[in-house]
């Protein structure tokens, strides 16, 4: 049986709890210490045989059971009772995010990194049923998100990605191809893309072998430039604030420059296509088209099912003990005094 919490915000309220039975035990010590300056305690409890400290802490109890059911109730817990196989319809998508240092180039507003967040974002938007995985990579390529077809984690670890995440820096288009091609399962039918977004600057050598392997095993490559052909220089930042910017060997500034041709090249030989990401609805349009053309297959995925809210046993429970409650007075009645809990009887 699996669970969920729908609204866990009300959780908070539960520390009211421990609040109160301070508060109460507070409120006995005080009247146990008023009782002590009055005269002595055995004198006081003749002079008051009605008062019983265990009905005050069973009245306080059967509140605070009852106040803990009524948050709960809030939060409104639901359990699920088996997990569903489901058939979908869709595809399975890679996205190999460039986070080379060049991707922190502001020639595109905010930086190239950013913008291909955006895009990205963007696009798993106009998702319906299609699996998604996400790369990493710079001088290597590094796994993100396996495929998966929970879109809000792929949004969360898309969000997280920065130039720090590759170790090793320069750009290697050819690991990019290879990490993403082994996301997919090479006995699947289900139709397989890789989306990938770079400024196209590539210090690798095996990027045509990568990407004659991509085609033979049926991955297209749609390629996505960001960046611009007059380029610019990387920022380097603390704290939010440009100190200076990448140099080279010779101390010259770096700038780094949209390379178009490497890009196109890719989405030729995979038969996928390449478009500017430079305006981000352009790009949105031109992969929406491209995804309308390309085969759906049918694969199935696990969920759970018959998920039902539980609020209404707590909140019954809640009213009920609150109802209880009003009738619990503080004075001793006949069988409390039958239990004697506190020995006194002589």
């Amino acid at each position: 049986m699996y669970d969920e919490l729908d609204e866990k915000k009300y959780l908070y309220l539960l520390i009211v709890i421990p609040i109160l039975v301070l508060i109460f035990l507070f409120n006995l010590y005080w009247k146990r210490k008023k009782q002590k300056e009055f005269g002595d305690l055995k004198l006081v409890k003749k002079l008051t045989p009605e008062k019983s400290v265990f009905k005050s802490t069973l009245k306080i109890t059967v509140f605070l059971l009852a106040l803990a059911c009524l948050i709960l109730g809030l939060v409104n817990p639901k359990l699920g009772t088996k997990v569903e196989t489901v058939k979908r319809e869709g595809i399975d998508i890679v996205f190999a995010i460039d986070v080379s240092k060049s991707m922190l180039a502001e020639d595109v507003a905010p930086n190239r990194l950013e913008k291909t967040k955006q895009i990205v974002s963007q696009i798993i938007n106009q998702l319906g049923s299609d699996r998604i995985g996400i790369v990493a990579y710079a001088g290597s390529a590094f796994p993100v998100l396996p495929i998966t077809t929970d879109y809000s984690v792929a949004k969360m670890f898309l969000q997280s990605m920065n130039p720090g995440m590759v170790s090793s820096q320069g750009t290697s288009l050819d690991e990019a191809i290879h990490l993403s091609s082994s996301f997919f399962s090479q006995d699947s039918k289900v139709s397989k893309l890789v989306i990938m977004i770079s400024d196209g600057e590539d210090h690798s050598e095996g990027i045509e072998e990568a990407t004659e392997e991509a085609n033979k095993n049926g991955l297209k490559i749609i390629t996505i430039g960001v960046g611009t052909e007059k380029g610019g220089p990387i920022p380097l930042k603390r704290n939010g604030v440009v100190e200076s910017f990448q140099r080279d060997q010779n101390g010259e500034v770096v700038v780094t420059k949209l390379n178009e041709t490497t890009l196109k090249e890719i989405a030729k030989i995979t038969k996928g296509g390449y478009v500017n990401g430079n305006n981000t609805k352009e790009v949105v349009d031109y992969v929406k088209h491209a995804l309308e053309n390309i085969e759906k297959s049918e694969f199935e995925t696990k969920q759970f099912a018959n998920y039902q809210s539980q609020f209404q046993w707590l909140l019954g429970i809640a009213f009920f003990l609150f109802f209880i409650d009003i009738f619990f007075l503080e004075k001793k009645t006949n069988w409390v005094k039958k239990m004697n809990l506190f020995n006194e009887k002589e």
